[in-house]
């Protein structure tokens, strides 16, 4: 059996989503309702509810994703971005389970211009950044044979993300500012939840040991793009004839700050694993024709 955790976020539904294409496997999907990953006594009260060796994979979709709200609840955040995975962890290395843990392009905080490789110096800004950088790492103490999956700019039709709000302004709005000096990479949360079953499945044919998925990975689609880049062509694909115009970061202020450039290297999980990563855009086209 394979546990998703956060089950009913935007990530972990779109875990439910590809479930489907892999019918070989047995999914128990646990909300926060469900299960607390905050809490260490209910994880462990949690998993001890299942036959020891019945649970093979812990998938956690769990997490405080809320940027700019993090500021203001520190302690929520560290809850869900540390303590979570933590506990998560701790439980996974007792039981000798292997661990697929979510992370952020937010920790690569730097005036670096070149893609980001898993090796580069981290500088997180913010208290979302830090609580997940230090998720990270407390994860990986806990648990060494855990995969941690640092992705960015992910979007999906569930949930609240940049393509639904951009869809829902641009209807409403003639013309609107979008902010042009930030640089990443899309990232379609189903190709990212379809990568993770893939690996797990070399890993249980027995193609690459399980210990090839410890450490860091970086995964988001292929392409680069500005948040204007990424809005215009959300218009242009839905035909929606509302201006987007570029805007700087500084005349967009936030409460929390935002990596002016955040691509990520995908070398790494490309050469290990064989994964080939589709273009943004190709993506966001599928995703808009659903």
């Amino acid at each position: 059996m394979i546990l998703v955790t956060g089950a009913n976020g935007q990530l972990g539904h779109c875990f439910r989503q590809v479930s489907a294409h892999w019918q070989h496997h047995a999914f128990i999907f646990a909300g926060s309702q469900e299960l607390d990953v905050s809490d260490r006594r209910a994880v462990q009260t949690y998993f001890k509810s299942f036959q020891p060796g019945n649970i093979k994979w812990v998938i956690n979709c769990a997490g405080y994703t809320s940027v700019d709200k993090a500021e203001q609840e520190p302690q929520k955040a560290r809850k869900a971005n540390v303590s979570g995975p933590q506990n998560l962890a701790q439980v996974c290395a007792e039981w000798g389970i292997p661990l697929v843990h979510f992370s952020t392009d937010y920790v690569y905080h730097s005036r670096q211009n070149t893609p980001f490789q898993e090796t580069d110096p981290v500088s997180p800004k913010g208290v979302y950044a830090r609580t997940k950088l230090a998720g990270e790492r407390a994860a990986l103490r806990a648990q060494p044979l855990t995969m941690i999956v640092r992705t960015s700019w992910v979007y999906s039709t569930f949930g609240h993300n940049f393509v639904k709000t951009m869809l829902r302004l641009g209807r409403e709005r003639e013309t609107i500012h979008v902010v042009g000096d930030q640089i990443g990479s899309p990232t379609y949360a189903p190709d990212l939840a379809e990568t993770v079953m893939k690996i797990i499945r070399q890993v249980e044919s027995g193609a690459v040991p399980v210990a090839s998925i410890a450490g860091i990975w970086n995964y988001a689609n292929e392409g680069v793009a500005s948040w204007y880049d990424f809005a215009a062509a959300i218009f242009e694909m839905e035909h929606i004839a509302c201006q987007v115009q570029p805007i700087a970061s500084k005349n967009y202020p936030t409460p929390a700050m935002r990596p002016p450039f955040s691509v990520l290297d995908k070398a790494k999980i490309k050469t290990v694993f064989g994964i080939e990563i589709p273009h943004w855009r190709e993506r966001l086209r599928h995703c808009l024709a659903l």
